[in-house]
């Protein structure tokens, strides 16, 4: 691709996968506070929101214009994404806006697209907008983690959670950042991709094993299984100096944990697991596998 149609393309990617992301993020924190902590549940929501809005911006932005492989690795959405929404506005009371969901699933992809100068320009505001809201967001996780580890807040939310949702949302904005300074983003290395989003596959492991029902043994079980699998996969790839890993197993294994995802998805909106994992979450989770098994097959 052009320099100037990679910036756009690979902008606007990052925001189809990212904002919604950290919007549910925050839709996950507003749900844990308790009532004494009702400002700081307000203060999550108003992120939503925002985020919901920057994600509506660069939908409208992005059709015909985003990569085939992205838009059909499930990252964007999932069959399970519309249903996972409608059922966590219900139990939470929080609002969501579906209309992104229907416009997301009119998306088209670009071949040899034509970007415009004002193309360009939304799509560097957009880069800009989400870099200040990532700067606010990130300060509110800290504050919160700081608190919750300091014994001087209570939430439902996990502080390992809390971290997580920190990690994730330094390298989105560490992506957006180096997409504006004229940077590549995409010259990570397969090693350090493997780092992170092996990191994340076990922590999702572990926030799904500590949010079932103690009576769901086999699905415990599994997860506790997927989780030392990762962390096996995070050893390795922290034991080579190699920049690129071959034959370690993370395709595999995220491809099974994905398998594991959807189908416990599937089970949560029908009501056949017993959990306190929202619809949402569990669909949520899915998507970041699907994410890391499209840069795993194809980093570029």
């Amino acid at each position: 691709m052009r320099n100037r149609e990679k910036y756009v393309v690979l902008s606007l990617e990052q925001h189809l996968f990212f904002a919604r992301i950290m919007k549910e993020h925050s839709l996950f924190l507003a749900a844990g506070f308790p009532p004494c902590d009702a400002s700081l549940a307000k203060d999550a929501l108003r992120f939503k929101d925002e985020f919901e809005k920057l994600l509506l911006q660069a939908v409208k932005l992005s059709n015909g214009i985003i990569r085939r492989n992205v838009l059909c690795s499930g990252e964007i959405l999932t069959e399970f994404t519309e249903c996972a929404e409608k059922q966590t506005q219900q139990l939470t009371g929080i609002d969501i806006d579906e209309c992104i969901t229907d416009l997301e699933k009119q998306l088209t992809c670009g071949e040899n697209v034509n970007i415009s100068p004002e193309l360009v320009r939304h799509t560097c505001k957009l880069n800009q907008n989400a870099l200040q809201l990532l700067d606010g967001l990130i300060r509110f996780n800290e504050k919160i983690l700081n608190e919750v580890l300091g014994c001087r807040m209570f939430t439902l939310n996990y502080p390992l959670l809390i971290e997580h949702i920190l990690r994730e949302a330094k390298l989105y904005r560490s992506f957006i950042r180096q997409l504006e300074s004229g940077g590549n983003f995409d010259c990570q290395t397969i090693r350090q991709t493997e780092q992170f989003w092996n990191r994340i596959m076990m922590e999702h492991a572990f926030f799904i094993r500590g949010l079932l029902d103690p009576t769901e043994h086999d699905l415990i079980e599994t997860s506790d299984a997927f989780a030392k699998d990762f962390a096996h996969l995070l050893a390795k790839c922290r034991e080579t100096n190699d920049k690129i890993l071959t034959d370690n197993g993370s395709l595999e294994t995220t491809k099974k944990f994905r398998d594991f995802k959807a189908a416990g998805t599937k089970g949560i909106e029908c009501c056949e697991i017993r959990s306190i994992i929202l619809p949402l979450l569990a669909d949520h989770v899915l998507r970041e596998a699907n994410h890391y098994i499209r840069l795993l097959c194809d980093p570029g």
